[in-house]
């Protein structure tokens, strides 16, 4: 989901830089405003008494995050963290109640995102169900790929590390370390020079390699 950005400075949202490491908001504190990326990477997440990280989406450029409070105004149900330098656009929450009334367009395409994003956790819930860590694996991947999210396009290289691809799955690294690899001998997707691409029709693969 993306809003013009020129639509959203006319309503007078403005930019932000934040930088790696950064907290943007913390679960459970109350949301004031619609972000929007415009650069960077952003880990939407919940993170245990035990420090503990579970990752539930890496928020790429033009996506916005943090949105369901601005609908049900209970407190941020995660944390957003930068995962990298980031830009922000921003715009304070009445305003942006202002913008979706009087765009109905945009208010129909939030209502269609927040569905799909509860067909995702739907999804994943049933393949965790079953405890299989290639499932859960394969669940997300293809869901990702669906979404042309998380992907470099051109190659089909997934641009998650192990540990997010853990973070997202609530498996261990160690878990996800041998399980991509026994995926890959299956040739169910590719690993070269430590990097992981998904098979796709359409889409150029470099020969495969066991390396992992």
């Amino acid at each position: 989901m993306m809003i013009d950005i020129d639509l959203l400075l006319a309503y007078g949202a403005a930019f932000k830089k934040i930088g790696k490491g950064n907290i943007i908001f913390r679960e459970g504190t109350t949301c004031c405003f619609y972000y929007q990326l415009v650069s960077g990477r952003v880990k939407w997440m919940n993170i245990s008494d035990e420090g503990k990280e579970f990752i539930h989406t890496i928020i790429e450029p033009g996506e916005c995050f943090g949105e369901i409070p601005l609908f049900d105004d209970e407190p941020y149900a995660a944390t957003a963290i930068a995962d990298e330098d980031i830009v922000v656009v921003r715009l304070h929450k009445p305003v942006f109640n202002t913008l979706i009334n009087e765009n109905r367009d945009i208010h129909f395409k939030f209502t269609r995102l927040l569905a799909k994003k509860v067909r995702f956790k739907l999804l994943l819930s049933k393949s965790f169900a079953g405890h299989d860590p290639e499932t859960r694996i394969m669940s997300l991947l293809n869901y990702l790929k669906k979404e042309n999210k998380n992907f470099c396009i051109d190659c089909m290289q997934l641009n998650l590390t192990r540990q997010q691809i853990a973070d997202m799955t609530g498996l261990r690294v160690e878990t996800v370390i041998r399980t991509m690899r026994h995926m890959h001998e299956k040739g169910e997707l590719v690993i070269n020079k430590g990097k992981v691409f998904c098979k796709s029709m359409t889409m150029v693969i470099p020969p495969l390699n066991s390396s992992f």
